[in-house]
């Protein structure tokens, strides 16, 4: 009997947490700024996730983000990145922009891959958050798609890997 509730136990510990042992990448949630906010921050941190290829530290920015920034990137946006490839569905890249100082976070702009979302633009869903997650613009950001349109031949991405 006691095995038996060895192995029932087991598998409901499993299925609980089956979400969070999807393959990096498998990042599928709404293109809706309090949503996203919440993935990219408890369900799936991009703390935890690895850097752009080439950019381990912050690096010199320029506006409309901050004088200096970090870039992050989930396991499925880190593969195409690696691989040459345009990033795929499910792809999250998120910059952190900071102040002169490099201490002062002053947003977080994370870009999200979004199959069918706005096929004009990349199918990129754009957000600009405070660092406390208040969304100040989010979904098909006008100045975000005015900017890099020139960069449409690069998959709507300014920073190429290292």
């Amino acid at each position: 009997m006691q095995k038996q509730l060895l192995i029932l136990l087991t598998l409901i510990g499993i299925l609980a947490f089956t979400p969070f042992l999807a393959p990096a990448g498998e990042d599928k949630v709404p293109a809706d700024p309090e949503k996203v906010w919440t993935h990219i921050t408890s369900c799936n941190p991009y703390l935890g996730w690895g850097t752009w290829p080439g950019y381990p530290d912050i690096y010199p920015g320029k506006s409309p983000h901050g004088a200096y920034l970090k870039l992050y990137a989930n396991g499925l946006a880190l593969k195409a990145a690696r691989e040459g490839k345009n990033m795929p569905e499910g792809a999250i890249i998120v910059k952190e922009n900071y102040g002169e100082d490099k201490k002062t976070l002053l947003a977080i702009t994370p870009m999200y891959k979004v199959k069918g979302y706005n096929p004009d633009a990349g199918d990129w869903f754009w957000a600009k958050y405070e660092p406390t997650g208040k969304a100040l613009t989010s979904g098909k950001v006008q100045g975000c798609i005015d900017c890099h349109r020139t960069q449409e031949d690069k998959d709507w991405l300014f920073t190429t890997p290292k």
